[in-house]
């Protein structure tokens, strides 16, 4: 990405800001290097409680104002919790973007999480939790983690448990953000056609007199992966698998190629080796779909799908046909360029979305300390070769090493 800027507080708050003139709309949000990663095991879902608790009360706000603040301006505030982030943020007319950023503020760092709000908002992710596993093939992506990163917090589920859910109060979650809040580690962002020098006058406004403090907190590289297969009986009618493994964390130079090795495998386009095979040749599944998600200190790759269960072993064995053919076939010189191209066509369609782009921003500050130039990944794209990936399907498509689970229908 060209032409950010960034400023840093006294306290370490980074303000990081990417001008752009031809857009009425302005786009921040507060970002966060805590997430379900960093719970111990009686603080599942703690994270996630305290995203949806921002919203229910701060110092000088109830409930119903905040959600109101911006939508009676036609606005949106919005927040979501990963394993390694918590997000809070907001899209408004740039007329509205100093209010944008006042109630950013104030339900990050003055929330005072009200005890009744506390067990109405229990009884709300225990619902969204009920949903969430009512739906089989979100919740196999969850339980597929914890095959992976057994004993280890990223395998957790982001949204807890039924147990821990039921059991947080007050003082867990003020507790949970003093062990983990580090001012050095909070990235505020936006993008909209406000010039830096008045971003950084309104963010200083609101964020220069939140108290320094830094966190001692130590995250935990997984180590103890071993590949395992597992069936589980649901009262499902349709099979849901899951295939993968541990893959490259977010530092390793290797990172990119491979994103763009699981692309061409099973990413977002209908031309998709998997896609092209399991449906379009075979009529085996409505959707199939690879993804690799990098963490600090590791990563993951999982490939899921639905099928018949009579199916099920003729679809495992194309997949790994396909994992075959790019550990042992180097792609032809059209193979390759188009897998190119389409790459970096989909993250130049990724940057016209400007809510998306100021996420990223903040979590490439967080993650790598720098935003890198969309110039400098496409030459990196390019740069890649055959024999590259080739080498990469070798050492991460080796099936001995995937695990597996599969949810079967009930007998």
């Amino acid at each position: 990405m060209e032409d950010y800027e960034v400023y840093t507080l006294p306290n370490g708050i980074r303000i990081a800001h990417k001008q752009m003139p031809h857009t009425q709309i302005a786009h921040c949000g507060i970002m966060l290097d805590i997430g379900s990663r960093d719970e111990q095991p009686q603080q599942q879902g703690l994270a996630h409680f305290w995203e949806h608790m921002a919203f229910k009360g701060t110092e000088k706000r109830k409930s119903y104002h905040i959600i109101t603040r911006l939508e009676n301006i036609g606005g949106e505030l919005n927040a979501y919790t990963t394993k390694e982030k918590v997000c809070f943020h907001a899209s408004v007319l740039d007329a509205h973007f100093e209010k944008a950023t006042e109630l950013l503020a104030d339900i990050t760092f003055h929330s005072i999480f009200p005890e009744k709000q506390i067990e109405r908002e229990r009884g709300v992710i225990l619902e969204e939790m009920a949903m969430y596993y009512d739906s089989p093939e979100d919740a196999i992506q969850d339980d597929f983690d914890e095959l992976v990163f057994p004993n280890h917090a990223l395998g957790g589920n982001i949204l807890g448990t039924t147990e821990t859910v039921s059991s947080f109060r007050r003082e867990d979650l003020q507790r949970f953000i003093a062990e983990n809040y580090d001012t050095s580690r909070i990235v505020f962002a936006s993008v909209s056609k406000l010039p830096f020098k008045q971003v950084v006058k309104i963010a200083e406004k609101y964020f220069r007199d939140v108290p320094a403090q830094h966190s001692a907190r130590q995250r935990k590289k997984p180590t103890d992966y071993v590949p395992r297969q597992t069936r589980v009986e649901r009262p499902i009618t349709q099979a849901q698998c899951a295939i993968g493994r541990p893959a490259y964390g977010l530092t390793d130079p290797r990172r990119l190629p491979f994103f763009m090795l699981v692309n061409l495998l099973g990413g977002p386009g209908m031309n998709s080796r998997l896609n092209l095979n399991l449906r379009e040749k075979y009529g085996l599944v409505y959707s199939i779909d690879a993804s690799y998600t990098p963490y600090l200190d590791t990563g993951f790759l999982g490939i899921y799908f639905g099928t018949d269960p009579k199916k099920v072993d003729k679809a495992q064995s194309l997949i790994g046909k396909e994992l075959k053919r790019l550990r042992e076939q180097p792609l032809t010189t059209l193979q390759l360029h188009q897998t190119k191209e389409q790459l970096i066509g989909q993250l130049a369609m990724a940057e016209e979305s400007n809510n998306s782009f100021m996420l990223m921003m903040a979590k490439s500050l967080l993650d790598i300390d720098r935003v890198e130039a969309l110039n400098d990944i496409f030459n990196d794209i390019k740069s890649v070769t055959a024999g590259h990936l080739q080498s990469l399907a070798q050492e991460i498509f080796d099936e001995s090493q995937f695990s597996s689970l599969t949810f079967i229908p009930e007998k």
